[in-house]
């Protein structure tokens, strides 16, 4: 990521929850962004293409029932009434968009997208299509509508444990353009953007935002993180010049050592970079990483300049689960599906393969007898040879 311009400030730690401000000593103002606010009772259905639609629900909310004026709405729930009953089923407004990126009706400098739904879009539809080869071993299913549809769980942000209450204490620096957000000191999301003004309306809403499964984990497991304080070796210190030394020395130290915590954001090696919008001289991206068991993996949207320079940018971290589907459909698709190559690959075999494909949940896309030949191989027990 170019965070060319950004400067890491002081930390600030709330119990689990370390937040570090990236401070901006020249804003960008040719770009703003803000809220445009849905409300807590509505649910969006967005259409991606005339065949695939992307929704985003309140958990155990099911599109039962409409509303008598004729607008849709999802019921909590199954709901008894008598039959002359007057009302409507309790539940919540749906709203239809068409993309998740789309400038606004007669205003053409203005664009409307779903902040970490367009990232998250991205990696519910890797792969999506299914196998592009006919083998044999793929089920009929699979190959009429590939891996529709994926379903994926995310935590709100106040679901998270200390995080509403770090929101409401933490201190907001003047020149404040974004926040890289730990717990437990695992890097949990970053989020930039252009203008001081814009963070500071902005700042409410990553309560709003999804998080991991290991973010809402770690904030259960873990009290409180140890404070990182710069120190002033006073014994080095005899006048203003040594002072504003000191000061520097330890600026420096805490840069570094920011950096390295965040180490685990993607970068031009290990990401995958889809552009979805351009607003000149300005492009709206979406990124992927490599799937890479052993190290952090994030998914997210940015917003760059001609030169690369991040003006806009939010992450969401998979859990290892997550990590691993997106491992699994990703070495399927370089080796054309075909299950052998990829179990080669992989370093396993074709039943231990299967194996790890059921357990991801893509069973289902497998027909029933090479699942069922995989489990009793698994079950065999090792043959011996014994000689005289």
């Amino acid at each position: 990521m170019n965070l060319t311009g950004l400067v890491a400030g002081p930390p600030q730690v709330w119990g689990s929850v370390r937040l570090v401000p990236l401070l901006r000593p020249e804003p960008i103002t040719d770009l703003r962004l803000h809220a445009h606010l849905r409300g807590d009772n509505e649910l969006s259905i967005v259409d991606v293409t005339p065949r695939t639609s992307y929704i985003a629900f309140i958990p155990h909310a099911f599109v039962a029932t409409w509303t008598r004026d004729g607008s849709p709405a999802a019921a909590f729930g199954t709901q008894l009434a008598d039959a002359d009953a007057t009302g409507e089923p309790r539940g919540i407004r749906l709203r239809f968009d068409r993309r998740m990126a789309r400038a606004r009706r007669n205003e053409p400098e203005r664009l409307r997208f779903l902040p970490l739904h367009l990232a998250l879009e991205g990696y519910l539809a890797l792969h999506l299509g299914g196998p592009s080869v006919a083998w044999q071993d793929w089920s009929a299913r699979a190959l009429r509508v590939g891996l529709s549809p994926r379903i994926e769980a995310a935590y709100a942000g106040t679901w998270v444990p200390g995080l509403d209450d770090a929101m409401r204490v933490f201190e907001i620096h003047p020149d404040q353009c974004g926040m890289m957000l730990y717990v437990a000191d695992a890097l949990a999301s970053a989020f930039v953007v252009g203008h001081p003004d814009d963070y500071r309306a902005l700042h409410p809403t990553l309560l709003r935002d999804m998080y991991g499964e290991l973010v809402y984990r770690y904030a259960v497991m873990y009290d409180g993180v140890p404070e990182f304080r710069a120190r002033i070796d006073d014994t080095a210190v005899s006048s203003p010049a040594d002072l504003r030394a000191e000061v520097a020395r330890a600026a420096a130290q805490w840069h570094t050592f920011h950096g390295t915590m965040a180490a685990g954001l993607p970068d031009a090696e290990t990401s995958t970079v889809d552009k979805v919008y351009r607003l000149a001289p300005y492009t709206l991206s979406r990124f992927l990483p490599t799937f890479d068991p052993d190290r952090e993996n994030h998914i997210g949207e940015l917003i760059t300049d001609g030169s690369g320079r991040v003006a806009y940018l939010k992450t969401f971290r998979l859990s290892a689960a997550q990590a691993r589907r997106g491992h699994l459909l990703s070495t399927l698709a370089r080796h054309d599906w075909n299950l052998d190559a990829t179990a080669t690959a992989l370093g396993s075999t074709r039943e231990d393969f299967v194996g790890r494909m059921e357990r991801a949940g893509f069973g289902a896309l497998l027909r029933q007898d090479v699942l069922d030949a995989a489990r009793a191989a698994r079950r065999r027990p090792p043959r011996i040879n014994r000689r005289r």
